[in-house]
């Protein structure tokens, strides 16, 4: 198994003579083993680094930088490499509402069976692993739980066996013990020596069973290390803010609103909401070299 490796990805989209810019120099190190959650508020850039890894941006979409999964650049690979060598056998993906991604007209088993003859997998086995009994199968999407539903994407994601996973807002709408039992499927994962990247707003989710958090803010990763540190010891005032709206905890919105992707400021895009921004902040700052990193003038 190998590594991926992304390295200063930058997307940005030229809509109606401006520039959206969605992902700005994001790193990020993903192993075998491991569980990396991608956490920060809507619209930070999580969903678009994600698709970017697959290749599902739009035509109107600019990416710089690079994404290497061994020896491949995803970014540079055309659609056809993509489709023959990494989606679904070394990346699978669970998408956010996964029931409008089904085919409405075949039952979930059909759809499962097809996946397993394209990537070379097990259709039963993936079934199993995602929870699904033989008569879930039988359904059409529309005779499908939101629960069920996601199972099925699980199912489908993982029919390949692919070395990482993504799933994006897996835990979205389920109750708690479904909730639980998809943790509990995605860390089993991890500790089998797959890796798992997680997007999720579901600070709690992430605190359970990631190795490590990165938390994205306006399209850039502000602080990144230990899940417990970045939860429980956070350095940047934004990571601090996420995890002090807990409900267990002080239960506090972050004041103010994230800035407009297409007027982003030269500093600090957080620095308008920060109560310990000072003059420093007008620079952008650069996200450190450490094992707890943060890209902060000045971490609490």
């Amino acid at each position: 198994m190998v590594n991926l490796e992304i390295d200063r990805v930058s997307v940005r989209f030229a809509l109606g003579g401006a520039t959206v810019e969605a992902v700005n120099d994001v790193s990020l190190r993903i192993r075998p083993g491991e569980c990396v959650a991608l956490v920060g508020e809507s619209g930070c850039g999580k969903t678009v680094l994600a698709s970017a890894l697959l290749g599902f941006l739009p035509g109107n979409a600019e990416t710089t930088g690079s994404a290497r999964l061994g020896e491949l650049d995803l970014l540079a690979a055309t659609d056809q490499e993509l489709a023959r060598t990494v989606r679904g056998r070394q990346i699978g993906l669970v998408p956010q509402s996964p029931a409008s991604h089904l085919t409405p007209v075949r039952t979930a088993r059909s759809q499962l069976e097809e996946a397993a003859r394209v990537l070379g997998g097990d259709a039963e086995s993936a079934a199993r692993r995602a929870g699904l009994l033989p008569e879930h199968l039988d359904r059409y999407p529309h005779e499908l739980s939101g629960g069920m539903a996601q199972r099925v994407a699980n199912a489908l994601a993982l029919v390949g066996d692919p070395w990482l996973l993504i799933a994006d807002e897996p835990t979205t709408g389920l109750d708690r013990d479904l909730v639980d039992g998809l943790l509990d499927e995605f860390r089993r994962l991890a500790d089998d020596g797959h890796a798992v990247l997680l997007i999720t707003h579901d600070l709690a989710a992430a605190h359970r069973i990631a190795d490590r958090i990165a938390v994205m803010y306006a399209g850039r990763i502000v602080e990144v290390g230990p899940a417990h540190e970045v939860l429980d010891a956070a350095r940047h005032p934004y990571a601090r803010g996420l995890a002090n709206a807990l409900p267990e905890r002080d239960f506090l919105p972050i004041p103010g609103q994230p800035p407009l992707l297409t007027d982003l400021p030269d500093g600090c895009a957080f620095a308008p909401r920060c109560a310990q921004a000072t003059a420093l902040c007008e620079e952008r700052p650069v996200l450190t070299d450490d094992p707890h990193a943060v890209a902060c003038h000045v971490p609490c």
